[in-house]
């Protein structure tokens, strides 16, 4: 995971937790859904990359 990634995953997870105060306070339940859709998304793709990066380090330690 480059660490362009990391910060645009955590920008995404930041910004959605926004968006869900935001409808929170507001009683907007389409924003707040939003902002939660947001952070699984942020979630999602953060999990994916720790997955490639451990499978990069498998395949490395075969290979030592």
């Amino acid at each position: 995971m480059g660490a362009d990634d990391k910060i645009s995953n955590k920008a995404e997870e930041l910004g959605g937790k926004v968006k869900e105060g935001a409808g929170r306070v507001t009683g907007n339940e389409s924003l707040e859904a939003e902002g939660k859709a947001d952070q699984s998304d942020s979630n999602l793709k953060q999990a994916g990359e720790k997955a490639k990066e451990g499978m990069k380090k498998v395949k490395d330690a075969f290979k030592s």
